[in-house]
């Protein structure tokens, strides 16, 4: 991995859309724009409002087949920006969060970075299932794509970018970040729907995730998994 931190001041947010009229417009606001950061959303096709609502705002629409690997990749060729941070349609990044990604950038042996995880619902369950995944992601070096995965747009595509895979995307780019070097989960906390643990229930959706990540591990087709997970949340996996 060639090193060029020191000129990391550009940060491109890539949002990935699916019919997220209902929430793209406040997390296109949590990522701000101007001078150092640009917002670009890749939409899959959308059949509601989202369209509309992006281009209102003046953010910049690219139209890409459904997808969400294929969304982020096709957006990135064409992001400006010396950092790629990959943000979920239903989060919102947290206040001042440019700083904390350069900061973390330009640490010795870092590959990439995520945020900590807060889960829009005050629920106890869903206070569990954030601080298993902020421990997991700080412990075991792996984030999920929930978490805003943020790295040097080089690293980005020097690895070939997201595998275009309908399921697992992000995990396998966390695996392949992790050989290059440190992937690191910053204390700021992005804030994220509570939509797919309340849609299915909260223990459901937490024993489905961890069979879909041990299935894949065991060299699950990522095809077949996705079929058994449209099939268990009855949304599809960009959402």
């Amino acid at each position: 991995m060639r090193s060029s931190r020191k000129t990391l001041n550009v940060i491109s947010v890539i949002i990935p859309t699916l019919n997220e009229a209902a929430n793209i417009a406040a997390t296109i606001r949590s990522a701000g724009q101007g001078g150092e950061v640009e917002v670009i959303v890749a939409d899959g096709g959308s059949t509601d409002a989202t369209a509309a609502i992006v281009r209102d705002l003046g953010i910049r629409l690219v139209e890409s087949l459904p997808g969400r690997a294929l969304q982020m990749n096709t957006a990135a060729r064409l992001a400006g920006g010396d950092i790629l941070l990959f943000l979920h349609a239903d989060t919102r990044l947290p206040e001042g969060y440019p700083r904390a990604v350069r900061r973390t950038l330009r640490l010795p042996f870092v590959s990439a970075g995520a945020f900590s995880l807060l889960i829009d619902a005050r629920r106890a369950s869903m206070r569990f299932v954030a601080y298993w995944a902020n421990w997991r992601s700080r412990v075991l070096g792996t984030p999920y794509g929930d978490q805003a995965i943020f790295l040097s747009a080089e690293t980005f595509h020097d690895i070939g970018g997201y595998p275009e895979m309908p399921i697992m995307e992000d995990f396998e780019l966390i695996r392949r970040l992790s050989r290059m070097g440190r992937v690191v989960t910053v204390p700021q906390r992005v804030t994220t729907s509570a939509r797919r643990w309340v849609n299915m229930g909260v223990l459901r959706t937490t024993v489905l995730n961890q069979l879909i990540v041990v299935s894949y591990l065991l060299g699950a087709s990522p095809r077949r998994l996705a079929r058994w997970y449209r099939g268990g949340r009855g949304v599809s996996p960009v959402t």
